[in-house]
């Protein structure tokens, strides 16, 4: 029996109702979603959540969320497993990417996409590596406390030195979202580092971890695991931030999965030496 063909494939932008579906092709990818993702994501660009249907059936998605006037990311591209190489996801990739307009496009590729990635325009920046391990045992540091909600502007503005873009409705979300815990690191009156740990399918995920210095990162590090001691955790490290791939090592972290930052374009000049941990790879 012949499948559909691509041109049967109709797309429309997804809601939150039509997300759990895809997550659960997520969580089968091994990609390890945490539970609340959604509704920051959503928050930052409701329009930007695509979905392809054959017969009224899911078999695609993808994600192009848009910040500000001049960068959008690319996340969630899958396409369910039994219906590969139809050209569907192609289909929906190109649909999908008319909502980016004219800004540069980041995306966090998975190792086997890559070439079809570059053959779409998208350059590579850096690898990032998941590290994940056993949290080790020990106290959180005094210096390092929970994020209160006078902190969000401040912490907003430290976000947007350590990314490409400003993010202030998705941070307001991911700070507080069900489950997640962030803590914030302050040194002679200023923050100098933020971090959070969200539950996630198969263990808890870090990210972002933002730091001024190791010393910092580590102390954040601390905090973060402090209530896991003994559980799985993970935490995705550019190959670029020599002390944060240190910092995974000395805590007894191995990479377990590779991924590709890559760009159509210029971004922003951003402190990518504060990124010792990556927020989430599906929105960068």
């Amino acid at each position: 029996m012949t499948p559909p063909a691509p041109q049967d494939l109709v797309i429309t932008q997804a809601g939150l109702a039509d997300w759990p579906v895809v997550r659960a092709w997520a969580v089968d990818e091994g990609w390890n979603p945490g539970h609340a993702d959604s509704e920051a994501f959503f928050a930052q660009d409701p329009e930007g959540f695509f979905i392809g249907r054959i017969d009224g059936e899911p078999v695609s998605a993808i994600s192009v969320v848009n910040y500000g006037a001049d960068y959008s990311f690319l996340g969630w591209y899958l396409v369910r497993p039994d219906v590969r190489g139809q050209g569907y996801g192609l289909t929906t990739w190109k649909t999908a990417l008319a909502h980016a307009e004219n800004r540069t496009v980041g995306l966090d590729g998975v190792v086997d996409q890559q070439d079809n990635y570059r053959r779409s325009g998208f350059e590579l920046a850096h690898r990032t590596f998941r590290f994940s391990g056993t949290a080790p045992a020990v106290e959180a540091p005094a210096d390092v406390r929970a994020v209160r909600p006078e902190d969000l502007a401040e912490i907003t503005a430290y976000d947007s030195a350590c990314t490409p873009a400003d993010r202030p409705r998705f941070l307001a979300h991911w700070l507080t979202g069900p489950g997640h815990h962030a803590v914030v690191r302050r040194t002679g009156g200023r923050v100098t580092g933020y971090g959070v740990i969200r539950p996630g399918h198969d263990c808890p995920r870090i990210g972002p971890l933002f730091a001024d210095t190791p010393e910092d990162a580590r102390a954040l590090f601390a905090a973060l695991t402090a209530d896991a001691a003994g559980r799985e955790v993970a935490v995705d490290v550019p190959e670029t931030n020599a002390a944060g791939v240190a910092l995974a090592e000395e805590a007894g972290f191995t990479p377990s999965f590779e991924t590709a930052r890559m760009y159509t374009g210029p971004v922003r000049p951003y402190a990518q030496e504060r990124v010792f941990g990556v927020t989430t790879l599906e929105l960068g």
